[in-house]
């Protein structure tokens, strides 16, 4: 437990990793922002709620405390685009999802300031994960790493129309053993929600830095409508009788997941 991430370790070959939960902006940064960054709404909201059922499974379970809007650190520290052509948000985001300044005039970050945020914000988180995964990797053969992400449905500066409620990624295959895939897939078609795989959102870097599936650690985002869960607008609140429908596809989703994964490492037994 610190004040960039909250961690807990479980024994299973599953980690679920949240990097966009955190609403905090440290003190010393607070002045920088606009009225409307402070109110942080691009987060990935109560993720760690809805993802309350893996403590069953025996998952291990990181999730971030600082606000994407201080650092993404599920961009590259390069800031290099994962999405080439296509509008989307860097490494520090000097914009909202709806394209207002995150930063008031004369504040936004130069190189220098990124890349202290990268030793101070980003390294950290990544160190954790890194270090994760081995301590799992020393238990099973194969382990699952799950990206929690969720994001407003409608939103016209990234993308056309709404998005489907479940967005898959694996990297168009390349980070997940294709029976992975294929069962989250099947639970995904077993819901009442609109799936897609590999489609706008292929996974971004934590994703395709980590998932290596030759090495044992097959990675898997999965982009979530808000609209399933929660209000999209201010306060944002948690909505249960919506997202007791969500709740159990998602569930079935990691563990069908982690049961390919189990599969895997048997047969390599």
């Amino acid at each position: 437990m610190n004040d960039l991430f909250s961690l807990e370790r479980g024994d299973a070959p599953l980690l679920i990793s949240i990097p966009h939960l955190g609403t905090q902006i440290p003190d010393s940064l607070r002045s920088q922002y606009t009225d409307v960054a402070l109110t942080v709404a691009d987060t990935d909201w109560h993720l760690d709620r809805l993802y309350s059922f893996a403590r069953m499974l025996g998952a291990t379970i990181l999730g971030a405390r600082l606000s994407r809007y201080v650092i993404d650190l599920n961009r590259p520290p390069s800031d290099e685009s994962l999405y080439p052509g296509q509008t989307t948000t860097g490494l520090c985001p000097d914009l909202t999802f709806r394209g207002e300044p995150v930063y008031r005039e004369g504040c936004v970050p130069d190189a220098a300031e990124k890349q202290r945020r990268v030793a101070a914000y980003w390294q950290p988180y990544h160190d954790t994960l890194r270090a994760e995964l081995k301590r799992l990797r020393e238990r099973h053969a194969n382990v699952l790493l799950w990206e929690a992400h969720s994001i407003a449905s409608v939103l016209p500066r990234l993308f056309d129309d709404k998005l489907p409620d479940l967005n898959i990624g694996t990297q168009d295959g390349r980070t997940a053993a294709a029976s992975v895939q294929q069962e989250v897939e099947r639970a995904a078609a077993a819901g009442p929600f609109t799936w897609i795989a590999n489609g706008r959102f292929k996974g971004g870097y934590i994703t395709r830095h980590f998932g290596a599936p030759q090495d044992g650690v097959h990675a898997v985002q999965l982009e979530m409508c808000q609209s399933t869960y929660m209000n999209e607008a201010a306060p944002f609140e948690y909505r249960p009788e919506v997202a007791q429908q969500v709740e159990p596809v998602v569930e079935n989703m990691v563990s069908g997941a982690l049961r390919a994964v189990v599969a895997l490492s048997t047969a390599a037994g």
